[in-house]
């Protein structure tokens, strides 16, 4: 038997492919963007959420109404509005049920739809679920006409084409998606603030930008926290609908016995699971990234309760957060795209303003089509109330058509001069409604529809009356949802807030005293707490071996370490060895040669000066920030002539004004510090001239308190000589002899 065979190759078409793709491609891409990721501005809406919410709405849903399976609800959608996996479906109903994803949310949940942590829903054979009365205010309208309907996508069904009511839903609750080649994020605000700007529009539809915010401060997240942005960036961004807001956690520190504190995080930003939150922090404190911190601890029930216990109750507590929030999703930036579908179904941004000025006008629509309904209704009742009257003016005649005429309908409709409609209504009306007490319902029923007739005509004929109604309208839903509501209460705070800071490494230290020590040979150690100096505490050392330097300082500090050529060196205090035994070598710390020799070894302190001055009499005024080191190699502050090196480094006392200066012969100047160089490195400027030899000493003084020094052998008496004045000269000078009684060793 033969059959028709076709050539599959006869359907080819042939035609470019860069063509063929890109018309394809642009299918594709058209369907995602308006059937997919962005919301209408109208109603802030998928087509997802359209079509969950309608569905609940056809299973009589309401709030009042008991709860039903998801399963049950996750089908109808799937089968008769959105051919889309399940899973996908009940993943987007469970967001709308969630407290803490949306902030009015639309469904009434029961069971497990999921929490704060990022633990998942269960299945949709468990949950129920209703509407709440958010869903029930969006969809207020549906059976007015407010709106068009479309055929679904099997052509069996009518559904919305978006949702008619009064909740602002589109910035009320947000919105987020992908599409192709574009994006949209929308975070939630208070429904209350955007109603009262939503009047102010009303009022005057050509009220700018600046108008709105006056009633939209900012962002309101469902899980609360402190939007800190400067008010310039929330307006930049709201005027041109992109930008992001930074929002913080919300903490308070909470006081114990004996001194002590805990940090309490009581609100997360949004979007930030706490489960991978407090993981985060966990890393941190493992991975010794913040060694101020000593533990977290999750204390959450129903409310957010995350515990941070400081490392000791000396750490502040605004470093410690500020740490937290550049270090971790404490703080986390929620980005504003305000990317949506206007009423052309045209992807846009829009400013703030324009989204609220749009679902203004939707709304406008809306009222002009429910009450074209309505009098349509009202047209249809009183047509109905005429065929009434007419019978009851008429009874026993038309008593009498109807039981002697065969078809009394044509007769009726003869006489009375009635249409087809009333005729029917009035041979189907029952004979218990033949009283006399009903003439007079249906008369007040005509003249209270014929009043509420000429009300909506003139509304329709008045834009003024439509603004008022729309005001009357609006403030009626601002009032369920108003900011002294449970609801509606404002959750985020708007705050202005400086930028972390970069911790200093200070910061991440325990702060605690120590001294320091350094031997002549170069050893190094810390020993706890502030030994008795001035006591001659005896420190042990090496056979052969002596102190150096010793010095109280903290463990926060910097050590400097000053060498003969010039070099300075920075040490942690926190780094340095225990003094249990005899330290480390300093050399092994540092990039330093055995043969130089180390000049000074002091405690840092930030915005100090120093003295420096050379062998050959040269020197000048450093700041201790400039000759901070950051590597192993150090930094070369004073580079000293060859043949000389550093001899002097001291720190300049508060109020100093003059430096004194004394050479290997004997020979002392002193003059004013104003004439000294401040550099951050180099050679310097000649503090002393000399004939034989060179610098002994120098050091910076207050001239009126006079030149003070020790006293020799172990008096530890002080000598201070009051007048300076036969020793003051210009700088550079040769000097003279110094007082009667100074240091044999031309020392100060």
């Amino acid at each position: 038997m033969a059959t028709d065979f076709k050539d599959p190759f006869q359907a080819i078409v042939d035609a470019p492919f860069d063509s063929a793709l890109s018309e394809r491609y642009l299918v594709y891409a058209l369907s995602t963007i308006t059937a997919r990721s962005l919301p209408d501005v109208r109603d802030g809406l998928k087509p997802v959420h359209r079509r969950l919410l309608w569905a609940m709405r056809l299973l009589k849903l309401d709030p009042a109404s008991g709860y039903k399976k998801c399963a049950r609800v996750v089908g109808d959608v799937i089968g008769k509005y959105h051919p889309h996996g399940d899973q996908s479906v009940y993943d987007a109903m469970v967001r709308l049920a969630q407290d803490f994803a949306l902030r009015y949310p639309l469904v009434d949940g029961q069971g497990n739809f999921g929490n704060i942590d990022g633990d998942n829903a269960a299945a949709y054979r468990y949950t129920e679920a209703r509407l709440t009365q958010v869903a029930i205010d969006l969809m207020d309208g549906l059976d007015e006409d407010a709106v068009s309907y479309r055929p679904t996508y099997n052509g069996e069904e009518l559904e919305p084409e978006l949702f008619p009511g009064m909740f602002p839903n589109l910035l009320a609750n947000g919105a987020a998606g992908i599409a192709v080649g574009m994006a949209t994020s929308i975070p939630p605000h208070n429904a209350a603030e955007l109603l009262s700007a939503a009047i102010a529009l009303v009022e005057n539809p050509d009220a700018d930008d600046a108008a709105v915010l006056a009633h939209v401060k900012g962002p309101d997240f469902p899980t609360g926290g402190l939007v800190v942005d400067p008010p310039a960036a929330l307006i930049e961004s709201y005027t041109t609908g992109r930008g992001g807001f930074r929002v913080r956690a919300r903490f308070e520190i909470e006081k114990e016995k004996g001194g002590g504190w805990q940090a309490v995080i009581t609100e997360i930003p949004y979007g930030v699971q706490k489960g991978k939150l407090i993981e985060q922090i966990a890393a941190l404190i493992n991975d010794k990234k913040l060694p101020i911190l000593a533990d977290v601890r999750d204390e959450s029930d129903t409310l957010v309760r995350i515990v941070l216990e400081p490392r000791a109750r000396t750490v502040d507590a605004q470093v410690l957060m500020d740490g937290l929030f550049r270090m971790s999703d404490l703080e986390s930036r929620v980005s504003l795209n305000l990317n949506v579908l206007d009423k052309d179904r045209t992807p846009r941004v829009m400013s703030l303003r324009d989204a609220l000025k749009a679902w203004v006008d939707h709304q406008f629509v809306v009222l002009d089509l429910r009450t074209r309904h309505r009098l349509g209704k009202i047209d249809d009742r009183i047509e109905l109330l005429d065929g009434y009257l007419v019978t009851y003016l008429n009874l026993d005649r038309v008593i009498e058509i109807i039981r002697t005429e065969d078809h009394p309908k044509p007769v009726m409709i003869d006489e009375f001069a009635l249409n087809e409609r009333q005729a029917e209504a009035v041979l189907n009306m029952r004979l218990r409604s033949l009283r006399r007490l009903e003439e007079f319902e249906i008369r007040k029923e005509r003249d209270k529809l014929a009043k509420e007739h000429a009300e909506l005509t003139g509304l329709l004929e008045s834009p003024v009356k439509q603004r008022n109604r729309m005001k009357r309208d609006l403030g009626r839903i601002r009032d369920r949802y108003g900011l002294d509501t449970p609801l509606g209460a404002r959750r985020t705070t708007i705050e202005e807030a400086a930028p972390t800071r970069d911790i200093p490494l200070e910061a991440m230290i325990e702060r605690e005293p120590i001294t320091v020590i350094l031997s002549q040979r170069g050893w190094i150690r810390a020993l706890r707490g502030h030994a008795d100096l001035a006591a001659g505490e005896t420190f042990k050392f090496k056979e052969g071996d002596g102190p150096a330097f010793a010095f109280h300082a903290q463990t926060t500090d910097k050590i400097l370490l000053a060498a003969e050529n010039g070099r300075f060196f920075t040490l942690g205090a926190d780094k340095l060895p225990g003094g249990r035994g005899f330290g480390d070598p300093v050399r092994a710390m540092i990039d330093l040669d055995g043969e130089i020799g180390i000049v000074a070894l002091l405690a840092a302190r930030r915005g100090e000066k120093l003295l420096l001055a050379a062998t050959d009499g040269r020197g000048f005024i450093a700041t201790v920030d400039d000759v901070i080191a950051e590597t192993r190699k150090g930094k070369t502050v004073l580079t000293p002539r060859i043949g000389h090196r550093l001899k002097v480094v001291r720190p300049v006392p508060p109020g100093a004004d003059y430096i004194a200066a004394i050479g290997d012969n004997r020979k002392l100047l002193v003059f004013p510090m104003s004439e000294m160089a401040e550099l951050s490195r180099g050679t310097g400027v000649q503090l002393q001239r000399y004939r034989d030899g060179g610098l002994s000493d120098a050091i910076a003084f207050v001239l009126a308190a006079g030149l003070s020094w020790p006293m020799g052998g172990d008096s530890g008496r002080i000598r201070t000589e009051a007048d300076m004045g036969p020793w003051r000269t210009a700088r550079g000078a040769a000097g003279r002899m110094p007082p009667t009684g100074f240091p044999r060793d031309n020392s100060f």
